[in-house]
């Protein structure tokens, strides 16, 4: 597994870059983009209009040769199909919704920072996420932050968050997982309360 978290990484930046970088440009993004959103809540490799975003270019080593999607079939599906919703009806050069380094608690928090009114229920259903115990249940939970998120414009990065994603499927580093997102949240959260005090 030592270098599949990486690889699971790298795949998911590739295919998001793919959708702007295509020569068909603007009309293609916005359809691949529409068509990846149909995705959201089934299966990996369900649909096939979204085999291309999905599959292709999978190393080889991730493919299911039981017909039940693996951890990095799981994991790089659910990332790019979240990533589609994120970036609905957003200008990929000017709010880009997958941006390097911004980590899952770090976005939630920013989304209800400290003596926020909505930070309670936001917290809620960050924990609700963090303590899933399928792939299932931590897509839909995933799913309700996205949409939250978007609706501010807070970016996510998404190659980082399939590999947390991968992780979290494998018991032995779930927690590990769970204890970065917890970081990533607090964190923000200390250097907000030092920026207003």
């Amino acid at each position: 597994m030592e270098n599949q978290p990486k690889a699971v990484r790298d795949f998911v930046s590739m295919k998001v870059k793919s959708i702007f970088n295509n020569s068909k440009k603007e009309s293609y993004a916005r359809a691949s983009l529409a068509k990846l959103r149909r995705g959201i809540g089934k299966n990996p490799g369900s649909l096939p209009d979204i085999w291309e975003h999905t599959l292709e270019g999978l190393p080889e080593e991730f493919l299911s040769k039981t017909g039940e999607p693996t951890y990095a079939e799981w994991a790089t599906y659910l990332a790019i199909t979240l990533f589609a919703l994120h970036q609905q009806g957003k200008d990929w050069d000017k709010k880009p919704m997958s941006v390097s380094g911004q980590k899952i608690g770090e976005a939630v928090r920013k989304y209800a920072p400290k003596d926020d009114p909505s930070e309670e229920a936001v917290k809620r259903r960050f924990d609700a996420a963090v303590t899933s115990d399928s792939p299932e249940e931590l897509a839909h939970h995933l799913r309700v932050i996205v949409q939250l998120l978007k609706s501010k414009d807070i970016p996510l990065d998404y190659p980082q968050l399939a590999e947390d994603l991968f992780r979290f499927q494998f018991p032995e580093s779930r927690d590990g997982v769970r204890l970065s997102w917890g970081q990533s949240y607090y964190l923000i959260r200390k250097d907000t309360d030092k920026n207003e005090g």
